[in-house]
């Protein structure tokens, strides 16, 4: 539970949140998802995430290297093609669906952005939507809404299990998200107003192109900033002794800026910090949607599912 802000002298201008790091949130994940892959190795299978990469972003490639990285160190194959800038939609459409037919692959992720000139939307429908392990697809985006077993969204899914790994109480309690994105604000509103003792939330979805926003997030007992604005949140837009997490984010080169600025938290009660937040929590469930991918394919699911 977020901890009272103190009242010693420093109290103006000294940091009081308690601080939510999504470190051992995310080793917690992944404790889990290797023991599920020990549990399918040991019956000769071993799960298989295979990436793709168009052209020479460095952020990108960086992105990529972690993710194999962890695909290593869990147990998985970690099959993987990189595409020159020049590729073509069909190059990139050609490589999905080879991935898409390979029996030995579970789960597949296309790095994004890609280069201008490719449609990342057309490229995500070309994929198998049981082995989409962003939970992008729109077939899965609709699973999500009517709460039927699918890959969820995974910087969504990692913020409702920091928060419940915190036990920060959400269910009947007024959760406001910044940001109206199909990659984390859409589907956070409707993963936190489900039924389920780490959600059913009373969720509203505000944003930019609202002109009187903070009015809604000064009342927000829980606050996610979405919106991908810089400094957007600052100590006036904040209940105090809310709960701020900052999910998020904007890149300058590889200089990371956060929505929430760090002087919110003065006011908050409990805050994510500037680094090391939301980004390990959604590379863990990006595992655990690998895992139950793997599973299902296999025969092996249990009854976690992917939630």
């Amino acid at each position: 539970m977020p901890q009272p802000a103190s009242n010693g002298p420093e109290s103006e201008s000294a940091p009081s949140a308690r601080l939510l790091p999504g470190g051992p949130v995310a080793e917690s994940i992944l404790a889990d998802v290797a023991t599920r892959v020990a549990a399918l190795t040991g019956g000769g299978i071993t799960p298989s995430l295979a990436t793709v990469l168009v052209g020479d972003d460095d952020a990108s490639a960086g992105y990529i290297r972690i993710k194999q990285r962890q695909a290593a160190e869990l147990g998985f194959a970690s099959p993987h093609e990189h595409l020159p800038a020049s590729a073509t939609q069909a190059d990139l459409h050609a490589v999905i669906t080879a991935f898409n037919d390979d029996p030995a692959v579970h789960g597949l992720l296309v790095q994004h952005p890609v280069p201008k000139h490719l449609d990342y939307d057309r490229a995500l429908q070309v994929m198998d939507p049981d082995k989409d392990v962003d939970g992008m697809h729109p077939l899965n985006i609709g699973r999500l809404a009517l709460e039927l077993p699918g890959p969820l969204p995974c910087t969504p899914a990692g913020i409702e299990a920091l928060l419940a790994y915190y036990d920060i109480p959400v269910a009947g309690r007024e959760v406001v998200v910044l940001g109206r994105g199909a990659t984390l604000g859409r589907p956070l509103s409707i993963l936190l107003a489900q039924k389920r003792p780490t959600a059913n939330a009373a969720v509203t979805v505000v944003h930019t192109g609202v002109s009187d926003w903070p009015r809604y997030t000064r009342r927000a007992d829980v606050l996610v900033a979405a919106a991908g604005v810089p400094g957007i949140v600052r100590p006036e837009h904040v209940k105090p002794g809310a709960v701020v997490v900052g999910g998020g984010v904007r890149y300058e080169g590889r200089r990371l800026l956060p929505d929430v600025d760090e002087s919110c938290a003065r006011v908050a009660g409990a805050i994510t910090p500037r680094v090391g937040g939301v980004g390990p929590t959604t590379v863990a469930m990006l595992f655990r949607n690998a895992i139950t991918a793997a599973e299902r394919a296999t025969g092996a699911a249990g009854e976690d599912g992917a939630r």
